[in-house]
């Protein structure tokens, strides 16, 4: 037998170019929060082997209808700082949705593709809530609150809604807002069209093109492929979830209080649930 050929082909493979495919699927939140969410605590290991593995090239594959703007700030600077130190291209890869803070992380590729029916945008800023202060009167219930600070109970869910509540959380939205805005300008910069792209408002992936929120419309292998060659090998990284995570638990319900910690972590598991689908229900997915 001829051990050279084996050793030509392994010398080829280790000669190939390497792609580093970052996972970001999912809703971005407040780490611990959700057990699903994105935050930079839980990714910023992944993200730090992406760039270890000398690549030439990381893949975003970004897959979230957005979330809390801080981490999705933090997730996409942690990204370009590897960037610009590794000096490694970064490509973002937009598969069903990439909005509101998913299409922050995708301005963090050099490049932005799309699937023509990808959803990309809703560059703004939301907050819902419900007002309760009418149920607790029918089912006679008082509220006892007391507070140092004339504005700690802004916007309370048991008050009526005033005027000055909702003017001060539009003013930090709009905070928020020229910030993200901000962040899509330094990053797309001369390629957006000449028109208000930070309305909230999101598009296909195709339309997305031609407002210049995406370069172009391919898939992670196919276009990697293309600029690398056939022979480019991918390796793929994300955030790891233990195994009572991918069943909606967090393993709290252990001991003598079983039966109940468990009741807890499923009661939580649903509200997870739910605001995942609602997150996810805005952009059709």
């Amino acid at each position: 037998m001829d051990i050279r050929r084996p050793l030509r082909a392994l010398a080829a493979a280790r000669r190939a170019p390497r792609v580093s495919v970052l996972r970001l699927y999912g809703p971005i939140g407040l780490p611990g929060r959700m057990s699903s969410s994105l935050s930079d605590a839980g990714l910023a290991e992944p993200i730090e082997a992406a760039f270890a593995a000398k690549p030439a090239a990381v893949a975003l594959a970004i897959n979230s209808p957005g979330g809390s703007p801080v981490q999705s700030a933090l997730i996409a600077a942690r990204i370009r700082r590897l960037a610009e130190a590794k000096k490694v291209p970064v490509y973002a890869f937009c598969e069903d949705v990439a909005a509101s803070g998913g299409y922050w992380l995708a301005c963090a590729g050099d490049e932005i593709w799309a699937d023509a029916s990808s959803v990309l945008g809703s560059i703004g800023v939301i907050s819902a809530g419900f007002g309760f202060q009418d149920a607790i009167g029918r089912i006679g219930v008082e509220r006892r609150v007391h507070t140092a600070g004339t504005r700690k109970m802004m916007l309370d869910p048991f008050q009526p809604e005033k005027d000055e509540d909702v003017e001060r959380l539009l003013s930090l939205q709009s905070e928020i807002h020229d910030a993200f805005a901000g962040h899509v300008r330094a990053r797309r910069g001369s390629k957006l069209a000449d028109q208000d792209l930070f309305t909230g408002e999101f598009w296909t992936g195709a339309r997305a093109v031609e407002l210049g929120l995406a370069d172009g419309l391919g898939h992670l292998r196919a276009v990697m492929e293309g600029k690398l060659g056939e022979k480019a090998r991918f390796r793929e990284f994300g955030a790891k979830r233990s195994f009572a995570q991918r069943f909606g638990l967090s393993g709290g319900g252990a001991g003598a209080n079983a039966p109940a910690g468990l009741a807890a972590e499923a009661a939580h598991a649903a509200v997870e649930a739910l605001e995942t689908r609602a997150a996810w229900s805005r952009f059709g997915a």
